[in-house]
């Protein structure tokens, strides 16, 4: 009978600690709703390095791309089938998909999903093949101008960052640019301006930065309050006389979906953020021309908060 007794208490036991296990208990996915090679790809593989270690979540994070219409493919995905159990954690990019909710045909907002942590704070850039004619600003305006609909520029799609500031651009130089949406993403962009598929581009600094860095364009300007470190001597929009402003830039991180247990973003707020600032993830941000801007959960609802207030007005005038 003491055996039976003590077998029993060892079984309770072994069901009392499987009940108690901690989240993660399992890999956990990371939806990027971009192709891979992109900079939101790219960044999001290198901001997840350390996850799998004792300190962090002690899982691995393991990436899949669900990449489409600027976004639209993999966000209405996460906020209709994504699994609300942090098992299923999603990419996010402000101003993208807060603007396109607002322009609607979408099945998502900033109240289907929750925020966790944000790694990354991306600029937009205005580039131009390596062997352009373009210089400037100044010479892309006079060109629209004289050329009113022809001057081709890509970008990653609609009511995305780099739209955004297409249209920011066209409305403070009084043009009209014929933008066209890539839908391989950011990276299928750059590469239309690469092989001169389009006259010009609207893309991510990251992305930019590695492309200069191999010869293959110039960068003209950046749609942002005041230069970046990452590119000292290319001057703002503003710099060259045309009023667009930090809107477009993109801030990318992390949430899950609405209705996913308290206790899961509990867990993932008080470990991403941290995850995000290890010395790996940095090193490797820094060489990859990736600016980094890490904010917490209650940081990111304020920023998405403002951001919302800030899109609704500026595409009532666009």
């Amino acid at each position: 009978m003491k055996k039976i007794i003590a077998a029993l208490a060892v079984t309770l036991i072994g069901i009392s600690g499987a009940a108690k296990a901690e989240y993660p208990e399992r890999p956990v996915l990371l939806m990027i709703p971009y192709g891979a090679g992109g900079a939101t790809d790219f960044q999001a593989r290198i901001a997840t390095i350390p996850a799998g270690n004792d300190d962090m979540l002690g899982m691995p994070v393991a990436i899949i791309n669900k990449p489409g219409a600027g976004g639209r493919v993999g966000w209405n995905w996460f906020a209709n089938e994504a699994e609300k159990d942090g098992y299923t954690m999603g990419g996010y990019n402000i101003p993208h998909f807060i603007a396109q909710s607002i322009k609607g045909g979408v099945d998502y907002s900033t109240d289907s999903f929750e925020p966790i942590a944000n790694w990354g704070s991306d600029p937009a850039v205005f580039v131009v093949g390596k062997d352009s004619n373009f210089n400037s600003m100044s010479d892309v305006v006079d060109f629209a101008k004289a050329n009113p609909g022809k001057l081709t520029f890509s970008g990653a799609g609609l009511f995305v960052g780099h739209h955004i500031a297409a249209l920011q651009i066209e409305k403070a130089a009084g043009v009209k640019m014929l933008y066209i949406p890539n839908k391989s993403g950011g990276a299928g962009a750059m590469k239309a301006v690469i092989s001169g598929e389009v006259l010009a581009g609207v893309n991510n600094l990251s992305d930019a930065f590695r492309a200069q860095k191999a010869g293959s364009i110039k960068i003209l300007g950046v749609a942002d309050l005041e230069r970046n470190a990452f590119l000292p001597d290319v001057p703002t929009m503003m710099e060259q006389g045309l009023d667009v402003d930090n809107t477009s830039v993109n801030f990318r991180g992390v949430m899950v979906p609405k209705g996913t247990p308290q206790a899961v973003i509990d867990k993932l707020a008080s470990v991403v953020p941290e995850m995000f600032k290890h010395k790996r993830v940095a090193q490797k941000m820094k060489a990859g021309g990736s600016p980094m801007k890490i904010m917490n959960r209650a940081e990111v609802l304020d920023m998405w908060a403002k951001r919302q207030t800030t899109l609704e007005e500026l595409l009532k005038g666009l």
